[in-house]
């Protein structure tokens, strides 16, 4: 059996890594594929690993595409998908097309296909950007996914909340339709270290909050420093790394908390973008995380706070008690007040911040990229032989 894989939408963040990180782990030959086609630009193809299964086939109009200063970057992306993308998995002889960006308009048959961003299917969270180019791109990408994820023979989610939420959202039931989380890397592998009484912190070594996500409009950063600034006027001694690229929308919400106060200089930081390869080392001097996102399919970010040991404090909203569990502290992420109090309670309980850390360790271990990839063309070659058996 013979899979194509569709790249061409997928750029650097976690749908690459997805990709990256399964093929990597993969061992298709378990589930009867004995070749897996990826077209993409080079970018993309460069990252993925050398597998003797592996054919990897660079699209000149893909890498216009993947140029974010070309002005019809996306015009090529779909001129290709819809005119070229057929013919290539035909000649290639495939047996099913994976399309993991969520849109598919190529025409070939079977396909499976991924359900990745939840914020088209959250109304209450796309209104948080008003009436905007934004807004309205998220409601043109609704549409699309929705024509897609109905015509599709697979439909892979990454939570049963998104499965949920994006089937009740659409009005729509998908017959064939599996939930495989992603991985999360073995960089991030750091067991639970011993806890410290609050005591022993000062302001010269402070309890060290951590933040990692993109600045946005339902990531709550400037919430996540109204927390913080009033524990630090309570007299507790924290601090914020506040560490991601920014998007100018979240800037903007953020910049006024931070901006014309210097008494915050001294305990909270925002750090930028760290290269996805030195992240680990952020997680390393944390004393705590803190997730305050409001909408994610598959909050990669939580998982990976998890796998590094750490106490959690962590949105209540999405899927993100499907992930953690009963290992953290909960609150609302529009209400600086909670996310003080969870804050809090972790850090004047060590016993707290142990026991969390320790189930949330637990929890991430089964989160494999192995277990993944398996499922993953298991789930390819199984869609693949039911079309073939219902003479399609």
């Amino acid at each position: 059996m013979r899979v194509g894989i569709d790249a061409s939408n997928l750029r650097d963040g976690g749908s690459t890594s997805h990709l990256v990180e399964v093929l990597r782990a993969a061992e298709p030959t378990e589930s009867d594929i004995d070749e897996v086609v990826v077209w993409a630009g080079s970018a993309v193809l460069g990252r993925l690993d050398e597998r003797p299964w592996l054919r990897k086939s660079a699209q000149p109009l893909l890498e216009q595409a993947a140029n974010p200063y070309a002005d019809k970057r996306h015009v090529h992306r779909l001129y290709w998908q819809r005119f070229k993308l057929r013919t290539l998995a035909e000649e290639a002889g495939c047996d099913l097309l994976f399309v993991p960006g969520g849109m598919d308009n190529s025409g070939f048959r079977p396909f499976v296909t991924m359900s990745r961003n939840m914020l088209p299917f959250e109304p209450e969270e796309a209104a948080r950007y008003g009436w905007s180019v934004p807004r309205l791109r998220l409601l043109l990408l609704r549409g699309l996914q929705m024509r897609s994820f109905r015509n599709a023979d697979g439909l892979i989610f990454l939570t049963e909340y998104a499965r949920t939420t994006v089937s009740r959202s659409a009005r729509a039931t998908y017959p064939n339709t599996v939930v495989i989380p992603h991985g999360v890397s073995d960089r991030f592998l750091l067991a639970p270290r011993p806890q410290l009484e609050l005591s022993e912190y000062s302001t010269a070594r402070p309890f060290r909050v951590l933040y990692v996500s993109t600045v946005d409009l339902y990531k709550h950063q400037w919430h996540v420093v109204e927390a913080v600034a009033r524990l630090r006027a309570r007299g507790l001694p924290v601090s914020l790394d506040l560490v991601g690229p920014a998007y100018p929308a979240g800037m903007r919400k953020l910049a006024p908390h931070l901006e014309g106060r210097p008494e915050l200089a001294e305990f909270i930081h925002y750090r930028g973008a760290v290269p996805y390869e030195a992240l680990h080392s952020m997680y390393e001097r944390a004393d705590l995380k803190v997730f305050a996102s409001s909408c994610e399919n598959m909050p990669n970010i939580l998982l990976e706070a998890m796998m590094a040991g750490l106490p959690i404090a962590c949105s209540r909203k999405g899927p993100m008690p499907e992930v953690l569990g009963e290992a953290g502290a909960y609150f609302d992420p529009d209400r600086p007040d909670e996310i003080a109090q969870a804050i809090e309670t972790l850090a004047r309980s060590r016993e707290t911040r142990a026991k969390y850390a320790a189930e949330a360790f637990e929890r991430a271990r089964a989160y494999t990229w192995r277990r993944c990839a398996g499922r993953t063309f298991a789930f390819l070659a199984e869609t693949a032989r039911g079309y073939r058996a219902q003479g399609q």
